[in-house]
């Protein structure tokens, strides 16, 4: 039972983590990413603001198609396909006759090509058109969806014909194109509007970008979807254990946050800003359309639609970064009470991310410990947040965690007695997740060490000493992610003769 907790969170935790990158914009400034151009030339451009590669596993619930699976999807897909959606659209005056049959002739064609097509460029090019059947299938094949979604087959198309092999979460672009796609094992190349909202910010703070960040804001204004009431931008393949479309607060409200600045940059904000203002929508509207829900006397906004109970806090902080920023670019009233709801939520979520020792990840249907990464990016979150309102709980967070990164793990052992030759667990307390080590000696020489990653609270290991009854000397130590190191403490560990038969 005790190895169970230990272990199976941990790997629970590496999954989500790994996952939650989705999600996270890259920490570096600037990065490189391929650029496909004519005749599959692949050029190498500077990305700012953009990760050329993160850490992903697959679709969740992917099959070899891309798509997740469900009971009576077979029976969905023959009431509603996605050349039946394309004549639906167009016979009610959503869609014009030239777009309706370039649509058509294209899934068509790509259906041929991913037939034509061997090893992975086939299952992407498959993945990607049978996520667009499943769209098709539960009736989210609507017109505002169309543009990023046929964009999407393109994009695919262009790169499995003639592209190179990608790794795992890899970014890429396209010759003449500032945006950016991600490379999601088994669902293809994605349209990612965290990492498209990045770049643009980062372009907006290089003040010397404004060609390219206008280019980018002017490709990224047709590919938000009618969703909540408003608008939104939209994650189109499945991920977790959610099906496509859904949204993230923390993207949405980056988006809404970088799009403003570019858009009064251009000196374009009495034209763009009634637009972004719809982007609000989501932040007004519970999951799963939207990202609201009650909590703390406030409002928490979800990083996804659809897991409505999972607290993520550096996606709730940046969000509400995003919408004090818009608040004040936009002079905008729903912006600002919104920021007001989720802010007094969060005043009492965050001490609760605090283990002393180290930051929470999440808090909900998952608890987990943030991993390095996720405690330095909550960092930076809560460090803008500060500076935004002054506000002590995020200040003195900022200031916490910070510490937290130079402060060595704290390990105690309580008196406990094994036996010699028996397996046994060995427990302790430590108090944020570490690597620790647990060595038994005899005589000055190893003859047992186990080394686990474990989280805080209480653990054990499992150690069977060896038969042969001496003296034995128990060391633990443990090093935290941040590279501090506590230890060797020695355990008052008695060990037992071996029973008589």
């Amino acid at each position: 039972m005790a190895r169970a907790r230990l272990n199976a969170p941990f790997t629970r935790l590496a999954g989500l983590l790994l996952g939650a990158l989705l999600l996270v914009p890259a920490a570096a400034d600037a990065d490189v990413v391929p650029v496909l151009g004519p005749h599959g030339r692949i050029d190498r451009r500077e990305a700012p603001g953009v990760a050329a590669r993160e850490r992903l596993p697959a679709a969740a619930g992917a099959t070899h198609l891309g798509e997740r699976r469900r009971p009576g999807s077979a029976r969905a897909a023959r009431r509603r396909t996605v050349l039946g959606e394309l004549r639906r659209l167009r016979a009610a005056g959503a869609l014009d006759a030239a777009t309706r049959d370039a649509h058509r002739a294209e899934y068509l064609r790509d259906r041929r090509l991913a037939r034509r097509l061997t090893g992975r460029r086939r299952v992407e090019l498959a993945g990607v058109l049978a996520t667009l059947d499943g769209l098709a299938a539960r009736g989210s094949l609507t017109a505002s969806r169309v543009p990023v979604l046929f964009l999407t087959l393109q994009r695919n198309r262009e790169w499995w014909a003639r592209g190179p092999l990608l790794a795992s979460g890899q970014r890429v672009s396209f010759d003449g194109s500032q945006l950016v796609w991600q490379y999601v094992p088994g669902a293809g190349l994605q349209f990612h509007p965290l990492a498209n909202f990045g770049k643009l910010n980062a372009l907006f703070k290089a003040r010397t970008g404004l060609v390219k960040m206008t280019r980018l804001l002017d490709e990224l204004l047709p590919l938000a979807a009618d969703r909540a009431g408003g608008i939104a931008w939209e994650y189109d393949y499945a991920f977790d254990g959610g099906l496509p479309p859904w949204v993230s607060s923390l993207a949405q409200g980056t988006g809404l946050q970088a799009m403003a600045r570019a858009a009064v940059r251009a000196g374009r904000g009495d034209e763009l800003l009634p637009r972004l203002r719809r982007g609000l929508r989501v932040f007004e509207v519970a999951p799963p359309a939207g990202v609201r829900t009650r909590a703390d006397g406030g409002l928490h906004f979800v990083q996804y639609s659809f897991a409505p109970r999972l607290r993520i806090l550096n996606g709730f902080i940046q969000s509400l970064v995003g919408l004090y920023d818009f608040a004040q670019i936009a002079q905008d009233r729903t912006a600002g009470r919104l920021f007001a709801r989720g802010d007094a939520a969060a005043r009492k979520e965050v001490p609760t991310f605090d283990t002393g020792a180290w930051s929470l990840y999440s808090r909900g249907t998952a608890t987990y410990e943030s991993d390095l990464n996720y405690h330095e990016v909550l960092i930076g979150f809560l460090q803008s947040l500060c500076d935004r309102t002054t506000t002590a709980v995020y200040c003195d967070a900022a200031s916490r965690f910070r510490r937290d990164l130079r402060t060595p793990p704290r390990l105690s052992v309580p008196a406990q007695r094994l036996r010699a030759g028996r397996p046994g667990r060995l427990r302790f307390r430590v108090s944020k997740l570490s690597r620790v080590t647990v060595q038994l000696r005899r005589g000055g020489r190893l003859v047992l060490s186990r080394t686990s990653m474990l989280g805080r609270g209480r653990q054990s290991v499992r150690v069977t000493p060896p038969r042969r009854t001496r003296a034995y000397e128990v060391t633990l130590t443990a090093t935290d992610l941040a590279g501090n190191a506590a230890g060797p403490v020695r355990a008052a560990v008695a060990v037992a003769a071996p029973a008589r038969r």
